[in-house]
């Protein structure tokens, strides 16, 4: 007796057995490891600045736009991201992975 004579006479055997070949087919796609794209830390660089008694606004137009402009002619910037809040202020660059971060 052959594998397509037991799938002919019991076809729902047949169904369950693919159907467990395609679930264990699924699980194991899941748990395989991604060799082209690794896990890499993207480089970035982050600005601080204290300006006490300033409120967010000022802290905005005056500490935060002006440092953003100056960092945004580095070459390799992928985003530029702020906060400025009373007092103080934080300006996160995140460079492309191709920019080394010592010569940025």
């Amino acid at each position: 007796m052959t594998l397509t004579d037991i799938a002919v006479r019991r076809p729902v055997l047949a169904f369950v057995a693919s159907a467990l070949i395609i679930v264990f087919g699924f699980m194991g796609l899941q748990e395989l490891p991604l060799r082209e794209m690794p896990d890499v830390d993207r480089p970035i660089v982050s600005v601080s600045a204290d300006y006490p008694g300033a409120n967010a606004e000022v802290m905005e137009n005056r500490v935060t736009q002006v440092i953003e402009d100056s960092l945004s002619g580095i070459e390799g910037v992928d985003t530029i991201s702020s906060s400025s809040r009373d007092g103080s202020s934080r300006v996160t660059i995140t460079f492309t992975l191709e920019r080394d971060i010592e010569a940025a």
